[in-house]
C-alpha cells in the first residue's frame, strides 16, 4: 500500500531529490526519514531509506579510501569499460565457479580465491561465439548471508551497468537457496533478472501537471497524481510499461528499476545427485534460462551458452556483403531483435542510410529463390545476409 506521507515528509523528500553529493543526499535522507510516520504503509519506504543511507555511507567511505589510494599510488579498479558486442557479468556466491567459467571460456588466467571475498576487482575476458564477442566480467563474490555487505554494493553497480548476467550456482549446495538469495538482493536494489510484468518510469516536467500513460491494475490516474503530489512531484510524465500497481509507481520514485536478462549456470553437477539436478533445473526453468555443467575439466557446452545469451538479450546476427561480391563478411553486426534494414544502414555508416535505395536479403530457408529485394523498413531476422544499395 502507498505510504500516504504527511506534507512535511513530502517537502523533505523534495530536498532528497535536489541533493547532489552523497553527503547532501545522506543528510537529506536522514531528515526525510525523521518525518516519515511509522505504520504498515511505510514499512517498505523506511526499509529502503535505511538501506540507501547505509549505501551512501559506504560510498563516502569508499571515496575517501580511493582518494588515499590514489595519493599512495595503489588502489582497486571497480569499473570495466565495455568492449565487444555485449558485456555480460558473472555473478554468484563464493566458490560457485565464477573464476573457472572465465578461465574455460577466455584466455584469462585466473584462479579461485583462497579466502572468500578477498578479491574485490572485476576481471574481464572475451568469449567469442560464432564471431560474436561477449565481454565476460567476473565480479567479486556476492555475500548471500549479509545483504548489506560492502562486496555486494561493488558488484551491484557493475550488474546495473552490464547488458546481461550469468548467475553461477553450486550444485553441491542448496541451489534454490542460493538462487533466491541472489534474486532477492538484486530485487531489493531495483535489479530484475526475471522480466517483470511491467515497470514504471517517472519523468519530471517543469509544467503540465501529472500525466499517466499505461495500465494501472489497482487504481486510477487520479490515485497516481495524489501519490506523486504526496512526494512533492507536481509535474511529471508517468509511463507504465506493461501493467503496474500503485506500489510499483511508488517504488519507481525511489529506485531506478532495471531489467537485466540473465541465465543461471548450475555448476559442479558431478558432485550432486542426478535426480536433484534434474529436479532443480526443471523448477528454476519455469522463470529463467538454466544450463548445467561441471567446470572442473571445462566440460561446458560453449555453443549452448552463446546461443542462450543471444536469445535472452534478444540479439540477432546480421551479415553483410558488397554488391557483386561472391561471399559475405564473417563478422556479423549484432542488433536487437526487431531491427530494420534502416537500423543496419545507420550502424554501417550514415551515408548508407541517407542515400538508401534498396537492399537485397539472402536467407535460403526463408525465400524460395534465396534472395529478396526489400525496403528500408524491412524487419531483419537472425542470420540474414544483407546487401545495401545506396546512391551516396
Amino acid at each position: 500500500m502507498p505510504a500516504n506521507l504527511p506534507p512535511e515528509a513530502g517537502k523533505k523528500w523534495e530536498k532528497v531529490m535536489e541533493a547532489k553529493t552523497p553527503e547532501e543526499k545522506l543528510k537529506a535522507l536522514e531528515e526525510f526519514l525523521s518525518a516519515v510516520p511509522k505504520h504498515k504503509g511505510t514499512e517498505n519506504l523506511v526499509h529502503w531509506a535505511r538501506r540507501r543511507m547505509a549505501q551512501l555511507r559506504r560510498e563516502i567511505e569508499e571515496r575517501k579510501v580511493k582518494e588515499r589510494s590514489l595519493r599512495s599510488g595503489s588502489g582497486v579498479n571497480i569499473y570495466v569499460e565495455k568492449e565487444g558486442d555485449a558485456q555480460v557479468v558473472i555473478v554468484g556466491p563464493p566458490s560457485s565457479g565464477k573464476s573457472s567459467l572465465l578461465r574455460c571460456l577466455t584466455n584469462v588466467k585466473v584462479e579461485p580465491d583462497d579466502i572468500p571475498f578477498s578479491s574485490l576487482e572485476p576481471i574481464p575476458g572475451m568469449f567469442i561465439h560464432d564471431n560474436v564477442y561477449f565481454q565476460l566480467v567476473k565480479l567479486p563474490s556476492m555475500n548471500i548471508e549479509d545483504v548489506d555487505s560492502d562486496v555486494n554494493s561493488m558488484a551491484l553497480s557493475m550488474i546495473r551497468n552490464a547488458d546481461s548476467a550469468i548467475v553461477v550456482l553450486d550444485a553441491s549446495g542448496d541451489v534454490e537457496v542460493q538462487y533466491n538469495a541472489l534474486k532477492s538482493i538484486l530485487r531489493e536494489n531495483g535489479i530484475y533478472i526475471i522480466r517483470p510484468r511491467g515497470f514504471v518510469t517517472i519523468e519530471r516536467k517543469p509544467t503540465g501537471g501529472v500525466q499517466v500513460i499505461g495500465r494501472l491494475i489497482n487504481g486510477t490516474a487520479e490515485d497516481v497524481k495524489k501519490l506523486l503530489v504526496n512526494y512533492g512531484i507536481n509535474n511529471a510524465l508517468v509511463t507504465i510499461n506493461g501493467e503496474a500497481t500503485l506500489d510499483d509507481v511508488e517504488e519507481s520514485i525511489f529506485k531506478e528499476i532495471v531489467y537485466k536478462p540473465s541465465l543461471v549456470l548450475i555448476n559442479k553437477i558431478d558432485l550432486a545427485d542426478n535426480d536433484y539436478v534434474k529436479s532443480i533445473t526443471a523448477k528454476l526453468s519455469g522463470e529463467v534460462t538454466v544450463l548445467t555443467t561441471s567446470l572442473k575439466n571445462c566440460a561446458i557446452d560453449s555453443r549452448a551458452l552463446g546461443e542462450s545469451l543471444l536469445k535472452i538479450m534478444d540479439l540477432i546476427r546480421i551479415y553483410t556483403k558488397e554488391p557483386d561480391a561472391d561471399t559475405y563478411s564473417p563478422k556479423p553486426f549484432v542488433l536487437k531483435r526487431g531491427s530494420t534494414v534502416g537500423d543496419l544502414a545507420k550502424r554501417i555508416h550514415s551515408r548508407f542510410y541517407e542515400g538508401f535505395r534498396y537492399a537485397r536479403v539472402w536467407r535460403i530457408d526463408r525465400f524460395p529463390l534465396g534472395v529478396k529485394r526489400v525496403g528500408i523498413n524491412y524487419v531483419l531476422a537472425d542470420g540474414d545476409i544483407v546487401e545495401i544499395h545506396s546512391s551516396l
